[in-house]
């Protein structure tokens, strides 16, 4: 598994204590939900009558105590699923945090990439990409996203999310130049760009600025410095399906 879960794994230093309580769950919930009078027998070896002398042999269950015990039985498989599935619903979230966060540039740092949805990539704070562009020259901005329809499922766990009905696209920007960035709308085109003299330094943090447009981008060019269009990019949580699969095949 180590290719899928070395991007982050404060999560998975849970697994093995898990691991362990799920274990000892479906020990004694498996053989109960067979036959409930195994586990009866076996727990009966572990009861001393006082003297020492030997235990009898349990007396049969009867129906309403085998559908009882089958009953917990199951309760704890359910549960046992429930604490896995809390576990890897975690990491896809913190996993797919961390390569959107990757999709739009960020460089690798173990104290951001620990909680990657909190300290590598949020919302932004301030910047909203309005304001006119002051400097002599400006750098260019290295993608985009559309967001329409169902919007990408990590804007929704980000720290300081967008709000779904004031964001028709985003940029992700070093945190150190997301004040920078300005965006014109036109009637043509939009244009994105950093107002500064410098090129941004590379940042293991980004910040995810949400533009609000007078109309959808549809089919109007999104263009930088030079009128270069800006790459389109589309970052979102892998798929279940892709999740179960690099677990199951250690992909």
């Amino acid at each position: 598994m180590s290719p899928y879960l070395a991007a982050v794994r404060n999560y998975w230093a849970l697994l093995p204590a898990i691991a362990i309580c799920v274990g000892l769950i479906l020990l004694y919930a498996v053989p109960t939900l067979v036959n409930p009078q195994w586990t009866s027998s076996i727990l009966g070896l572990f009861k001393q009558l006082p003297g020492g002398e030997e235990t009898e042999e349990p007396a049969p269950l009867g129906p309403k105590q085998i559908r009882s015990r089958r009953m917990l039985a199951g309760a704890l498989v359910i549960g046992a699923l429930g604490l896995v599935g809390f576990n890897v619903v975690l990491n896809r979230e913190a996993n797919g945090c961390y390569l959107a966060a990757k999709a739009w540039g960020a460089t690798d740092d173990p104290k951001q990439d620990g909680d990657p949805c909190v300290n590598k990539i949020f919302g932004a704070f301030f910047s909203n990409g309005k304001g006119e562009v002051l400097e002599k020259s400006q750098q260019p901005v290295a993608g985009y996203q559309v967001v329409k329809g169902k919007h990408p499922a990590y804007l929704k766990w980000i720290q300081n999310p967008p709000k779904p009905d004031e964001v028709a696209m985003v940029f992700g920007v070093g945190f150190n130049c997301s004040n920078d960035l300005k965006v014109i709308e036109t009637a043509d085109k939009i244009t994105a760009v950093i107002d500064d003299t410098e090129p941004c330094p590379p940042d293991s943090q980004i910040e995810v600025v949400p533009i609000k447009l007078d109309k959808p981008v549809g089919d109007r060019p999104v263009v930088t410095v030079g009128g270069q269009p800006i790459p389109r990019i589309n970052p979102d949580l892998p798929s279940w399906g892709t999740v179960l699969k690099k677990l199951a095949t250690g992909g």
